[in-house]
């Protein structure tokens, strides 16, 4: 028994989704955030940085939970300058002579 050509189309979409590791589903909703939800999972299909900042956000505004301290430390201890030895000192100067 051989499958339509639309079956075999939408299997064959269905694949290069799971390919890219992506899903699709139906979500259930307001019609007055039709246009909010679509936008938003526009932005979280993507692998930027913001997609990942609106996806912590949505995730930490659900669980209503208070974000960890020590968030900027943590960023700081991930740079690629730590350890660089960068001398950050400056010369110390007097300023300059001003007549009034």
């Amino acid at each position: 028994m051989s499958t339509t050509p639309q079956k075999r189309a939408l299997n064959n979409y269905r694949k290069r989704l799971k390919h890219r590791g992506m899903a699709r589903f139906e979500v259930l909703g307001r019609d007055a955030d039709r246009e909010l939800i679509r936008s938003l999972a526009r932005r979280l299909a993507g692998d930027g940085p913001d997609s990942a900042r609106i996806r912590a956000t949505v995730r930490l505004s659900i669980s209503g939970k208070q974000p960890k301290k020590g968030g900027i430390l943590a960023a700081l201890r991930r740079s690629p300058l730590v350890g660089a030895d960068l001398d950050l000192s400056r010369p110390v100067t007097l300023g300059r002579g001003v007549d009034l």
